[in-house]
């Protein structure tokens, strides 16, 4: 062998053998250690197949999924699996400003729960799932120790959230019969409390409070007849007076989940643990061959809690015994949160992601650093396609890494859902954060998702397939032209996710669940070939023109945001008009730079106000419409400026982000009437 050796290297130079020497080393380092691509668990081309009905489901599915592990049936099922399977590690993370996590484990949040439990028992509510408690709470462990209590004696959770409101508060009090609220802070207990001194919700008589407060309120409770009680004491009350958990029935109602409607009053949608725990069963299985949760893994808990995304989400943690880690409260710290928890599943909505790709695109200025960022991503989503998902490419030393490590630099699983989001940004994600970033589709009334894009799948522009424990169908919508011959309809959904109806609300109920137990979305989907649904319009919000012309407007506002200086857009139209006219929030950080073309400069609101901004937008919407397929008729004629961001704090949108298009209307009804007088001239 060595004789060998001298034979093939003897006649080169030191330094070029040290070379070939190095380079074979390379090259060998490089095929042991290069990144396995994902192989897709399904074929591609069929990711689901026809049922009879003109139904459509999981292609590996028999029966639905009715839970994923045998021994996790029900959300109190699914945090003792948790407990187990940690052996009980850390489970409940919360952090104080500029200060590393602290943990709770999960028998901590588990006694916890079992001692406000046994209050709760103590002060007269029964172990029965009739008995229905309020969390009035931002996002923070005793939310989750407060929502186990229930479920450890068979309760039901009934969140409430002060972004729908004043009024949905008492609405939703009322409507549950709330007798008891477990809130976080003294300011929103004064809120419950000068409820019930205006006598508007006279069923309420026991506040719990996670923060501390002063006498006065105990007082102020007292005159009306409403006790007012710390956590703290509550679970000493019930340590003393403690209680054997009594566990719900998989069948047993579990949460009643207000939907933030766009229009009207809130319905309380009715979830039972069967709905949760087969919704955590159905995205366990459409992800299982290539990612499984352990309890090493991580998430970030700040999507509203009050929401069932992020309820399954959370149940799918607990459930492989995995940790949930807190924000302080305030958004505007979630990166410092992100970086210093360094989470390893992130939810998130299409809104946040804008706001990353947003920033981004703002700091390339040049045409060299916009060069190389849109090569970068050519090159990694390349990678992508062909399944091989990693965050060390010399791509992303140079270019993501920033991007990575502001999300805490150690993401493998990203999922986002709520709103639909635009697929260049969805593909730009999928190439910066070198992980698995998966689009989800669903509703409340669902228990937060129906379909899930497959792995390995990495197009865009659809929400992927059905997931195992529900089956998805398209039924016709003949005044907008839909059939489900084409493959087109309104997308409805059955399985053992579906809810039970809206709470003491027959009439609304027979509107969306149909005799044969079929969920109608009022969204309009289509099948594409290779078995996917892509979500192409929405039935609740189309309105007529003057000619008769139905106007889908959220179709036409999806397409006009993938405008350059567009933030937001409201599109509007009158039945007795022929003409669409629309509310355009420019982006702060692309406007100063779009006027700088045209010759302007000035103030943000300067901006907004110039008239040359205002056509230069118009005419940059019209072209994309164009070029996105808009009829005539669905082109908007004319806009207004607005210099404010739509948001939950102005009331404009709801909490899952989405237009609440009667308050729009209201808010804008003066410019809209001049936008239509200025047309006419």
């Amino acid at each position: 062998m060595l004789f060998i050796f001298n034979f093939l290297f003897s006649p080169l130079p030191t330094p070029a053998l040290v070379c070939l020497l190095t380079f074979g080393a390379a090259i060998f380092l490089w095929l042991i250690n290069r990144p396995q691509p994902v192989f897709p668990p399904v074929d591609l081309n069929k990711q689901s197949v026809g049922i009879e009905g003109g139904a459509r489901k999981f292609p590996f599915q028999n029966d639905l999924m009715r839970c994923y592990f045998p021994d996790a049936n029900t959300m109190y099922e699914i945090f003792q699996r948790g407990l187990a399977v940690s052996d009980n590690g850390p489970c409940l993370g919360y952090r104080k400003p500029n200060q590393p996590y602290r943990w709770l484990s999960y028998k901590q949040a588990s006694d916890r729960a079992e001692y406000l439990g046994s209050c709760l028992l103590h002060k007269g509510h029964k172990p029965s799932p009739d008995q229905f408690i309020g969390i009035f709470s931002q996002n923070r462990p005793e939310w989750v120790i407060s929502e186990l209590a229930c479920y450890t004696y068979s309760m039901v959770v009934v969140p409430l959230y002060d972004t729908l409101g004043a009024e949905a508060i008492v609405h939703i009090v009322n409507k549950a019969d709330i007798s008891t609220v477990i809130c976080d802070t003294p300011q929103k207990a004064s809120v419950l409390i000068e409820n019930v001194e205006k006598s508007l919700t006279p069923s309420l008589k026991l506040i719990i409070v996670m923060d501390p407060f002063d006498d006065d309120l105990k007082q102020r409770g007292e005159k009306c007849g409403v006790e007012v009680l710390s956590l703290f004491d509550a679970e000493n009350l019930g340590k003393e007076n403690f209680r054997k958990p009594v566990p719900p029935n998989p069948e047993d109602l579990s949460i009643i989940c207000f939907t933030s409607g766009t229009t009207g009053d809130p319905k309380g949608a009715l979830l039972t643990h069967e709905n949760i725990a087969s919704n955590v069963a159905g995205f366990l299985k459409s992800i299982e061959t290539v990612f499984q949760p352990t309890c090493n893994d991580v998430t970030i808990s700040y999507l509203p809690l009050a929401h069932m995304f992020e309820r399954v989400v959370q149940a799918v943690v607990y459930s492989c015994g995995a940790r949930v880690g807190f924000f302080q409260g305030d958004i505007r710290l979630l990166p410092d949160d992100m970086k210093t928890l360094k989470p390893t599943v992130f939810p998130t909505v299409p809104r946040l992601v804008n706001r990353v790709y947003d920033k981004v695109q703002s700091e390339a200025k040049t045409p060299l650093k916009k060069f190389l960022l849109n090569l970068a991503v050519a090159i990694k989503f390349n990678e992508v396609k062909n399944g091989i998902i990693r965050r060390d490419s010399l791509w992303d030393k140079l270019i993501f890494a920033k991007i990575q490590d502001s999300l805490g630099g150690k993401v493998r699983f990203v999922v986002t859902a709520a709103a639909p989001i635009s697929p260049p940004i969805l593909t730009f994600f999928r190439a910066a954060m070198g992980c698995m970033v998966f689009e989800a589709y669903g509703q409340t009334e669902c228990t937060g998702g129906c379909t899930i894009t497959s792995p390995g799948d990495w197009t865009s522009g659809h929400v992927g397939a059905p997931l195992s424990c529900n089956y998805v169908k398209l039924k016709d919508v003949p005044d907008m032209n839909y059939f489900s011959v084409n493959n087109e309809g309104e997308i409805c959904i059955k399985g053992l996710n579906v809810f039970r109806g809206y709470l003491k609300d027959p009439e609304k109920t027979q509107e969306v669940l149909d005799k044969d137990g079929w969920l109608h979305t009022g969204d309009i989907g289509c099948w594409l070939p290779n078995g996917t649904l892509k979500i192409i319009d929405r039935k609740k919000n189309i309105f007529k023109l003057a000619q008769g012309e139905y106007i889908a407007p959220e179709k036409i506002e999806n397409i006009y945001t993938r405008s350059g200086p567009v933030s937001q857009i409201f599109i509007y139209g009158e039945s007795l008009q022929s003409y669409l006219v629309g509310v355009v929030v420019p982006d702060p950080d692309v406007l100063p730079s779009f006027a700088v073309k045209l010759g302007i400069q000035g103030s943000f609101e300067e901006l907004c106000q110039s008239k040359i901004v205002k056509e230069a937008i118009l005419e940059d919407l019209q072209k994309i419409g164009k070029e996105n397929g808009l009829k005539s008729f669905e082109q908007v004629k004319n806009i207004y400026i607005h210099p404010e961001a739509f948001s939950i704090e102005n009331g404009l949108l709801t909490p899952t982000l989405k237009a609440k298009r009667t308050h729009l209307t209201k808010h804008f009804r003066a410019q809209i009437d001049s936008l239509y007088e200025s047309i006419q001239e």
